[in-house]
């Protein structure tokens, strides 16, 4: 694990688990754009089609945290 990518699990929010994920680059562009498209982050559209596949097999933890909506958080969260 390198440097950049140690330092980025020390930042991660708490109860959040960080992976390396490696893609070919045409399908990290195309899921970029669709994130893009839909005010996402790329981390957090790809964890959305995550849940949405592990829900269509009926395999989503009846426990899991609620995804935050797309766009930024409200100014109250900076305070």
């Amino acid at each position: 694990m390198t440097n950049n990518e140690t330092e980025v699990m020390k930042n991660q929010a708490p109860g959040r688990k960080a992976m390396l994920l490696r893609l070919d680059p045409a399908v990290h562009q195309a899921l970029a754009q669709w994130a893009e498209e839909d005010s996402r982050s790329l981390n957090s559209h790809i964890e959305l089609l995550l849940r949405d596949d592990l829900a269509g097999a009926n395999r989503l933890p009846e426990n899991v945290q609620p995804l935050r909506r797309p766009g930024r958080p409200p100014l109250a969260t900076y305070k």
